[in-house]
């Protein structure tokens, strides 16, 4: 049963971002959005030979909104709350090892937050759960993974959707974590939709890949869009590890705001974000949406 149209409201540090969409539509009737940026927050990850940067100041950095040089300001990520929010594959392909993996694997990112921090927890088979929202109550996402029993298909693309919509109308930083061992079988939504909702949303999405997955060419559009990564790895095994390191390197992002100025207002904008010198590699959101236009 398709849900009702939604709105929601997406507060994060000075971004106010409207979202209106459709829940599950048909490709008849695809998911249309629009939104009014006030300011834009953009996370962004500075490496040196693979390994996060520290020290930088707001001078350090450069961005560009559609090609124009921007006023910014560099927010204390440290003092502002985590929200992360987990899409889990449960699927009768995850049965067994890869499960207890995937268990471990998430209670070891639950121990990493602090108590200012938040947690949520969908997962996708056949159907979509949402069983926790946004809670500082982390047993009760160890409880309730541990009451799955994995079946059916896998709807991820819904799943993920599902995900993402816990992210808005909520302050602080959100991480959405995705781990999946399969390729979409069962959902309503397109990928492009996906992405598109991505793509307006605050979120850096980081998605661990076993199985089929690492071939799948969505997700890496998922995490392109949102300045995030795609993880592949061989065996369930190693989800734990990539489960910590991306919850450590999403604390070691910076956090950009700035107010865009001498750019118009509606339609996509470009973001390039730079550290002054060559010697740095910057990953962040390529760009975000404002006004009422729906273009991607």
């Amino acid at each position: 049963m398709r849900s009702p149209r939604t709105r929601h409201v997406l507060r994060t540090g000075l971004l106010v971002l409207a979202i209106d969409g459709v829940v599950g539509a048909s490709p008849q009737q695809p998911l249309v959005f629009s939104s009014h940026v006030q300011a834009v927050l953009v996370d962004a990850l500075v490496t040196q030979n693979g390994r996060p940067v520290s020290g930088l100041t707001a001078a350090d950095f450069e961005v560009r909104d559609n090609g124009v040089l921007q006023t910014i300001d560099l927010l204390d990520a440290a003092n502002l709350p985590i929200n992360a929010v987990l899409a889990l594959d449960t699927s009768a392909s995850t049965a067994g090892a890869r499960l207890r993996n995937l268990t471990a694997a998430t209670d070891a990112l639950l121990d990493g937050l602090r108590p200012v921090d938040r947690a949520a927890l969908t997962t996708f088979s056949d159907v979509v759960s949402p069983r926790v929202p946004l809670t500082p109550d982390l047993e009760s996402i160890r409880g309730a993974l541990r009451s799955i029993r994995p079946n059916g298909e896998t709807a991820a693309l819904d799943g993920i959707y599902a995900a993402l919509t816990a992210t808005l109308a909520e302050t602080g930083r959100s991480l959405l974590v995705i781990c999946t061992d399969g390729q979409d079988t069962r959902s309503w939504l397109d990928p492009d939709e996906l992405v598109a909702a991505a793509r307006r949303s605050n979120a850096v999405i980081d998605v661990v890949a076993t199985g089929s997955a690492r071939r799948w060419p969505v997700l890496r559009n998922l995490t392109d869009a949102t300045g995030g990564r795609t993880i592949a790895v061989e065996s369930s095994a190693q989800i734990r590890t990539q489960f910590e390191s991306v919850l450590s390197e999403f604390r070691s992002r910076y956090v950009l705001t700035f107010v865009p100025t001498g750019v118009a207002e509606d339609g996509f904008h470009q973001l390039d974000v730079r550290v002054h010198g060559n010697r740095f590699v910057v990953a962040a959101r390529p760009g975000y949406v404002s006004g009422g236009s729906a273009a991607n």
